[in-house]
């Protein structure tokens, strides 16, 4: 049993499942710092927003920040992504909602807590799904 909603309800469980394990590719090419992982998964002419509210548009300029703020960023932590939400848009377009949160090396909560919500855009393309448009921002829990 899964812990995140799907809508329509009725959409492919392949689907679902191919969706989530790329936000598990995507968390781990967090993890290692692997700027080609993460590259990989973003189209061409994909559109990214960064935490700080940049708007990247296109794979070079991408690539660019990504080669720039990637490596290094997890020398004293980790993070952890958990799928909140997949909403089928078309049958070749969807959107996954992610909880993020960073962690120290131990895989223990920051204190106070870091906390994300990226949403990804996805669009497939024969059987390949790939990022379109994206975004990472920084959630504040309620005090």
């Amino acid at each position: 049993m899964n812990s995140y909603t799907v809508s329509p309800e009725d959409a492919s469980p392949d689907d679902v499942a191919a969706l989530t394990e790329l936000v598990g590719v995507i968390e781990q090419v967090q993890r290692t710092e692997d700027a080609d992982g993460f590259l990989a998964l973003f189209d061409a002419d994909a559109v990214w927003v960064t935490g700080a509210g940049s708007r990247l548009v296109g794979l070079d300029v991408i690539a660019e920040f990504t080669r720039q703020v990637l490596p290094g960023a997890m020398v004293d932590g980790s993070v952890t992504y958990d799928v909140d939400h997949i909403r089928f848009i078309t049958p070749d377009l969807a959107l996954t909602g992610v909880n993020q949160e960073y962690t120290d090396v131990t895989g223990e909560p920051l204190h106070p807590r870091s906390l994300g919500r990226p949403t990804y855009i996805w669009m497939r393309s024969g059987d390949t799904w790939r990022i379109v448009a994206g975004q990472n921002t920084t959630y504040i829990e309620d005090r």
